[in-house]
């Protein structure tokens, strides 16, 4: 049996294990630790708790066992937002990837007018997600909004926001419309840490512009859809505040997603247990997707070809 050692460098008559150079310490990422604990794992633990508890938000929570999933479970209420959650995370997820990444291709290219176009593109990002909701609630109005005067040069219905199908699909747009530069911004990493070299092989071997795309940009960001994949199923997930001023979850429950039923359940019918258990239940379910995702990706066996450097 043969016993793995380190490369040793000799400096200044100390030996120096090579293999540990560029790794920083654990206690490095200790303040990460102890932010994430208290600002996540310690809500999360609160909520847990309370999902088995019975409280109106004034009294002191009291043991309600399993009533709080028991009722989860069979309310037909919670598989419509369940339902509804997961289609919007799909609409989302295939509006925003594919548009953000060709546009983060495109910004880590060259191009003179690039710098200028990616800054305005940026625009949107830098809005709070309540503005944004506020202007395209007004621009979308049936009765004032913009929509009225091209909605019919476009094909588009006026009272879009009056259908269950228009008013998903619109809260998808708005949601994209902010956080596609965000992506877009992974993506342009990405593109960027593609080596030069392998483009210049393809192009000596006679590969054009889309061959060079599908055969060398598109397999050297699969981590990267990845990252962004995940990120954008957690946030879709958990859209709130577009609903709640967008469409309070209508028209009738259309669009009532579990976050926004969780909030009316919580803070217009205080039911506060039953809220924390649908809270939970959102949790476990962002997860379980996150995880599978990662795990049929191959991102979790991902190794840094500059590690160490």
């Amino acid at each position: 049996m043969s016993h793995h050692t380190p490369h040793v460098k000799t400096r200044g008559g100390r030996k120096t294990a090579v293999g540990n150079v560029g790794r920083p310490p654990v206690s490095w990422a200790l303040p990460g630790i102890l932010f994430f604990a208290v600002f996540a794992i310690v809500p999360l633990a609160i909520a847990v708790y309370l999902s088995f508890c019975r409280w109106d938000g004034l009294n002191s929570p009291t043991p309600a066992g399993l009533d709080n999933w028991t009722r989860l479970f069979k309310d037909p209420e919670f598989r419509q937002a369940a339902w509804l959650s997961l289609l919007l995370t799909t609409v989302s997820w295939a509006f925003q990837t594919p548009v953000a990444l060709l546009l983060g291709v495109w910004a880590a290219g060259r191009q003179r007018s690039r710098a200028v176009l990616s800054a305005v593109f940026f625009i949107p990002l830098l809005l709070s997600t309540t503005a944004i909701a506020m202007l395209f609630h007004a621009l979308l109005d049936p009765n004032f909004g913009v929509i009225t005067e091209i909605g019919p040069w476009l094909g588009i219905d006026p009272n879009i926001m009056g259908s269950s199908t228009g008013a998903l699909l619109t809260v998808a747009f708005v949601g994209g419309w902010q956080f596609m530069p965000f992506h877009t911004l992974i993506y342009q990493g990405g593109a960027r840490q593609i080596p030069e070299v392998l483009y210049q092989a393809a192009e000596m071997d006679g590969a054009g512009m889309f061959r060079q795309f599908f055969h060398i940009t598109l397999p050297q960001l699969r981590h990267t859809v990845t990252t962004s994949s995940v990120l954008m199923i957690v946030g879709s997930l958990t859209y709130f505040d577009t609903v709640l001023i967008m469409t309070k979850g209508g028209p009738g429950t259309d669009t009532t997603v579990l976050p926004y039923l969780m909030y009316r359940t919580g803070f217009q019918t205080y039911d506060l247990g039953y809220a924390a258990a649908i809270a939970t239940a959102l949790v476990v379910v962002a997860t379980a997707l996150s995880l599978i995702l990662v795990r049929f990706s191959g991102f979790g066996n991902m190794r840094s070809t500059r590690e160490g450097m």
